[in-house]
């Protein structure tokens, strides 16, 4: 075809779109217009996560006039290259029409003639999402089992596009499967809707022409959750859109539709979309462990870790007990209060028979670690573990018994922190614990977590450099003097 006739066909097409009436109620902020019999036009206008429902006419909607617009996309379909009819049942219809997405109903499904028309604002390529460059290298890399989730209208569809585009322009076979098939994506990504009705019958073809990625947009009856799961497990790389009000939710809807050992198999990363953001990530792993919070050695079992992608922080575990899956949040390690540190100073004076320098971790509420010199272990275990049995009762808490290391840094093993001045230079941070400690070693703290140890110089002052990475660590954690401690270190 020539230049010429390529400019013709563009200008019919154009022309032919001219003609529809529902174009009239969209301008480039409206993301929807409902037209409903007997009610006048209403419009979403905005973008995702901040748009408001507006009338965007003052006559009231006849049937005769949504019956016109009903036909005139009907005849603008015809033409395959522009639309197609994506579902068909009684009194309900969904058009694909260019990137329009056209829902109209009436009775006796609905009571009354309705068009809904959905017009995306903005294709997104997914370099603006200011996206992480490590979360920029799991996507190239490594993540194959992707699960895309946010409420309604948050731009969920917008990033699967993204990251549709983004795949397809690195070299990858696409392919996408949707109902109704209103992505937008580039010519190279094919869009495969219900095949005779079924996305199984679907996943049949899909294996055959061996694509390296499947955008599935949405997961949402029970047989999309086992389909996108098969194919993920025969090795294609899969992209699900899924609503959800949290984060979590898109995991807690995969329990129950298929085993949960294979989850993490299938879902590697979780991405929250809200607002047209990236709001949040998580990254699944498989473990065998002892569930956090639980004590015995015997409990241990297979642990999904639900961790957030960019801080690496455990969120929730998910495990089996009893016959029932849980999901149980982890909550953060707590700031040692004056209460613990009573219980410290009971546990250390139990222990002192055994060891005269005993240190004392708190792992959870009912859970701590003791560490020992070598040659304690064994008194303070007993015979058949009679006296560690003894503590264990006394104290009312399970006790794991180590032997100390020389780099032990936990705050316990040090003795009271010693006052200090803080100054700073050009260069330096100057903490001034006095001539009488030159020469020891100090472990610094801020709000009761360790962040280094240093020398304590000839004058009685720990020097640290600012473009030091111990220097840039302390500038970054200490908000105030009242939030430093230096403990000396024992001898």
């Amino acid at each position: 075809m020539t230049e010429a006739q390529n400019f013709e066909s563009e200008l019919a097409d154009d022309q032919k779109s001219a003609g529809l009436e529902f174009l009239k109620f969209f301008d480039p902020t409206t993301m929807s217009i409902h037209l409903k019999e007997n009610q006048k036009p209403l419009g979403k206008k905005g973008k995702p996560g901040n748009f408001e429902l507006v009338q965007i006419g003052n006559k009231t909607l006849q049937r005769d006039y949504l019956e016109l617009i009903t036909t005139q996309i009907l005849t603008a379909v015809d033409d395959e290259m522009l639309g197609n009819v994506e579902i068909s049942k009684p009194g309900a219809l969904v058009i694909q029409y260019r990137d329009y997405r056209i829902a109209i109903t009436r009775p006796p499904f609905s009571e009354l003639l309705e068009i809904t028309i959905v017009h995306p604002i903005k294709q997104m390529e997914l370099e603006e999402y200011n996206i992480s460059e490590k979360l920029m290298g799991r996507l190239t890399q490594q993540a194959e089992g992707i699960l895309i989730s946010g409420p309604p209208g948050s731009g969920k569809s917008t990033l699967a596009s993204g990251l549709a585009n983004f795949y397809n322009r690195s070299g990858k076979i696409v392919k996408t499967f949707e109902s109704p098939r209103d992505l937008q994506v580039d010519p190279g990504v094919t869009q495969y809707t219900r095949l005779d009705g079924s996305f199984e019958n679907s996943a049949d073809i899909l294996l055959l022409v061996r694509p390296d990625y499947t955008i599935f947009d949405e997961v949402r009856r029970r047989d999309d959750f086992r389909i996108f799961s098969d194919l993920r497990l025969t090795g294609v790389g899969m992209v699900g859109v899924i609503h959800a009000n949290a984060p979590l939710d898109a995991v807690q809807r995969f329990i129950g539709k298929i085993e949960l050992g294979i989850i993490p198999s299938i879902l590697d990363t979780v991405v929250f979309v809200k607002d047209g953001k990236i709001n949040k990530v998580y990254e699944l792993e498989l473990k065998v462990k002892v569930p956090s919070g639980m004590i015995e050695q015997d409990l241990a079992r297979p642990v999904i870790e639900i961790c957030d992608f960019e801080t690496s922080n455990l969120e929730y575990e998910i495990y089996t007990f009893g016959e029932e899956n849980v999901i149980i949040p982890v909550s953060k390690p707590h700031k040692k209060i004056g209460m613990e540190r009573l219980a410290e100073e009971k546990i250390v004076d139990k222990l002192r028979r055994y060891d005269p320098n005993p240190q004392v971790e708190f792992l959870s509420d009912s859970r701590i670690k003791v560490y020992v010199s070598k040659d304690s272990i064994p008194g303070i275990i007993g015979r058949n573990g009679s006296n560690i049995k003894e503590l264990e009762a006394m104290l009312n808490l399970h006790i794991d018994v180590e032997e100390i290391s020389s780099d032990y840094t936990s705050s316990s093993s040090l003795t009271n922190d010693i006052p200090f001045d803080f100054s700073e230079s050009r260069t330096s941070l100057l903490l001034d614990v006095g001539k009488q400690y030159a020469g020891n070693s100090a472990d610094i703290h801020v709000d009761d977590e360790y962040l280094f140890s240093s020398r304590i110089g000839r004058k009685g002052q720990i020097k640290i450099l600012k473009r030091s990475n111990d220097g840039k660590k302390f500038t970054r954690f200490a908000h105030s003097k009242s939030s430093i401690q230096v403990f000396l270190r024992s001898h």
